[in-house]
């Protein structure tokens, strides 16, 4: 397969927010409700979107606060990130604050080095329990607006949108990808966006500009005023 047709997608969130049940979905099309705590887990899977198809090799990552510190490098070197939430669990949206402080600086690199940036979507999984969610949709898509990234509401019990999340990553990397190669300059969202340039300063007339405090010629008439001196004359403080 071609290389091009190749993506690496890293699946990231709190412990318990579903990411082992969406990658199973998408994978084996199944689902369990035993959690199972992972450390990390690797898939392979192809998908034909918009007549192409794709391999996407997919990295289920450790939830459990213990287990963070196991995120290796290699997990940030993905292609496209999906940053899952419960929306029935109030804390699980905060919580993707540290992997997403992790995107940030791993965007901010590649944007120095010249190389097309990760694309970012964000999940708010268990869609179907709406008695008991606690994250607002507006919530999740106002926090993901917000850095530049996408949004969907999931379930991987209930089988909802769970492609459709696929295929927008897909998607976002394909043009991301085409923008890159046709020399359009990435946008950082406003999180990471680096301090603009001083515009210069408009040229102005060194007559307008008013003399100094210490200027002798502060209180003389308009026509007393010495002449701008010459060039040599002004070089010589140097």
């Amino acid at each position: 397969m071609d290389h091009s047709n190749k993506i690496s997608i890293t699946v990231c969130g709190d412990g318990g927010c579903g990411k082992s049940s969406i990658t199973l979905r998408l994978v084996r099309s199944q689902w369990t409700h035993e959690y199972d705590p992972t450390i990390e887990d690797s898939y392979s899977v192809t998908r034909t979107i918009d007549g192409v198809t794709y391999s996407l090799a997919l990295t289920d990552t450790a939830g459990q606060e213990e287990y963070r510190g196991l995120w290796s490098s290699s997990n940030l070197h993905s292609d496209a990130f999906l940053l899952v939430y419960d929306i029935t669990q109030a804390n699980s949206l905060q919580a993707l604050e540290q992997y997403n402080t992790l995107i940030e600086v791993e965007r901010e690199t590649r944007y120095e080095q010249g190389r097309v940036l990760p694309v970012c979507i964000v999940a708010g999984n268990k869609c179907d329990l709406q008695g008991m969610r606690q994250i607002g949709a507006r919530d999740g898509l106002d926090w993901a607006k917000s850095r530049g990234y996408g949004f969907m509401e999931t379930s991987a019990r209930e089988m909802v949108n769970i492609e459709e999340t696929f295929a927008l990553l897909v998607r976002r990397v394909r043009d991301s990808r085409s923008d890159h190669a046709r020399g359009i300059a990435p946008v950082l969202p406003t999180a990471t966006a680096r301090t603009q340039p001083l515009e210069p300063l408009p040229a102005t007339d060194e007559k307008a500009i008013p003399p100094g405090p210490g200027s002798h010629s502060q209180n003389r008439p308009p026509d007393e005023i010495p002449k701008k001196k010459s060039l040599w004359a002004s070089l010589k403080c140097w």
